[in-house]
């Protein structure tokens, strides 16, 4: 099969011999300093880099030219997203799973791990430890079961999540992570008001794929690598994409990864909404060290910075899988979505314990809700709790305009510094609230329209009195 990007047809639009020619081109040349300049020229007028330059800058080993990389992603974030990071939780809806997957616990094999479904009394109890909490924003998990797991189930348990209103909580926006499914089920995921679409590739290596899936609905690669297209047949704009790096070659996974977000962007006219960096992780009956293709803390972070330049609009996303050391690093680099003081097991955020039973991977980065919003600021960043994009409809194309244009300062900004302000007054810990409520007075001077200044003043000053939800 040829390279097509336009193709419906998993195996064209991320074709094995176009990754195999990316990799084997971005080796020969990643010496050629005149060609990376060249690159990073490019890449300074914001509009993204193909698969395979990216695939040269990450390749690059000059240690001069690798600084200019990180300077530039650093910058590049700074300039489209500012220095707010978005926080949420995932939530595991139900362990079941039909699946063989090698690296994953929940795989139908594994006979000693408690199997555990949430009722929608649970979903709702779940629900209410995570608005305690402070979370506006879940990811919610389920294992591919259709009988345990069917789609209906799924739309039950975001009816409930959205209906639960305790004292000043609410969730304002439910992403959704199943497996890969019809148009017909996406169509009905939208009409849920679901925000983000997700699906991990885990690899884009189809024989290795294949292996690593031996049994089960999602060994079928094409199926699950198209279910992108078939979401956004089916109405859903905002997609997340990512692989789970140890699992295959890093230098292959990468460029996979940036031909998939190229191929919505020629089919769809827009790229993933999202894109996440997963590594493999220890877990249940799963050892990372059977997989050989781990990568250092210092790839990894080169691999973030070499995604946020490009594709500089596409939000990334980190979670607790990484240690708060990693995530330390990492942030600058491109970051813009953070999970905090998340449960991986089903039900876990009512137990007074982390549960380990049932968790899908070791959280490394244990810390409260709390302590992440304290880090951030610290860290001179905002902690953000804002859904109004996918509220207001600003969603997909919509969203990219707002993001392209620079008006995102005006809007995210300023509905960052207010979704604080909730945080502050109903969730957070002494300290939390002194440093915030600085952050906030100093923030406000950074928004570019002296309008939007005062209204947020008003806004907020209406917050500390008791409304809630205020939204550009």
């Amino acid at each position: 099969m040829k390279y097509d990007v336009k193709s419906k047809n998993a195996e064209e639009f991320i074709n094995h011999e176009e990754i195999l020619d990316t990799v084997r081109y971005a080796e020969e040349h990643k010496n050629d300093i005149a060609l990376i300049d060249s690159i990073l020229e490019k890449a300074k007028l914001r509009k993204g880099l193909s698969h395979r330059e990216a695939s040269v800058l990450l390749a690059c080993d000059d240690e001069k030219k690798v600084q200019e990389i990180y300077d530039l992603a650093e910058q590049i974030k700074k300039d489209f997203y500012g220095n707010r990071i978005v926080l949420f939780a995932p939530l595991y809806l139900s362990n079941y799973c039909v699946n063989g997957c090698l690296y994953c616990p929940y795989h139908m094999k594994n006979k000693h791990i408690p199997r555990k479904k949430l009722t929608q009394e649970e979903v709702a109890k779940e629900v209410i430890a995570l608005q305690d909490m402070g979370h506006k924003r879940l990811a919610i998990e389920a294992g591919e079961d259709p009988v345990n797991n069917p789609i209906e189930y799924i739309l039950d348990c975001i009816k409930t999540i959205y209906s639960i209103k305790h004292k000043n909580g609410a969730i304002r926006r439910v992403n959704v992570n199943i497996a890969a499914t019809t148009v017909e089920n996406y169509q009905k995921l939208r009409d849920a008001g679901i925000g983000t679409y997700i699906l991990f590739q885990e690899t884009y290596h189809k024989k290795n794929y294949e292996i690593l899936h031996p049994t089960g609905p999602k060994h079928d690669y094409n199926y699950h690598t198209e279910a992108m297209d078939r979401a956004m047949e089916g109405g859903i704009d905002d997609v997340g994409i990512g692989v789970l790096f140890g699992l295959d070659n890093y230098q292959y996974e990468f460029a996979g990864l940036l031909m998939h977000a190229e191929h919505l962007e020629a089919v769809h006219g827009v790229g993933p909404h999202t894109i996440s960096v997963p590594r493999v992780k220890r877990a249940d009956d799963i050892d990372p060290t059977e997989f050989d293709n781990s990568l250092t803390d210092e790839m990894f972070c080169k691999i973030a910075a070499c995604i946020r330049i490009a594709v500089p609009y596409t939000g990334m996303i980190i979670s607790t899988r990484e240690s708060a050391e990693v995530r330390e690093k990492i942030i600058r680099l491109g970051v813009s979505q953070i999970s905090g003081g998340s449960r991986t097991s089903v039900g876990g955020y009512c137990e007074e314990e982390r549960p380990h039973d049932t968790e899908q991977f070791d959280v490394s980065d244990a810390r409260t809700l709390d302590e992440v919003v304290n880090w951030l600021m610290r860290s001179d960043y905002i902690p953000s709790f804002c859904t109004a994009c996918y509220r207001e409809g600003r969603t997909g194309d919509r969203f990219m305009e707002l993001c392209k244009s620079g008006q995102i300062q005006n809007c995210c900004h300023p509905n960052a510094l207010m979704t604080l302000k909730e945080f502050l007054l109903d969730y957070a810990s002494e300290d939390t609230r002194r440093i915030g409520e600085a952050m906030i007075e100093k923030e406000i001077a950074n928004i570019p329209k002296d309008k939007v200044k005062e209204i947020v003043r008003e806004r907020l000053v209406k917050i500390e009195a008791g409304d809630r939800d205020f939204r550009f």
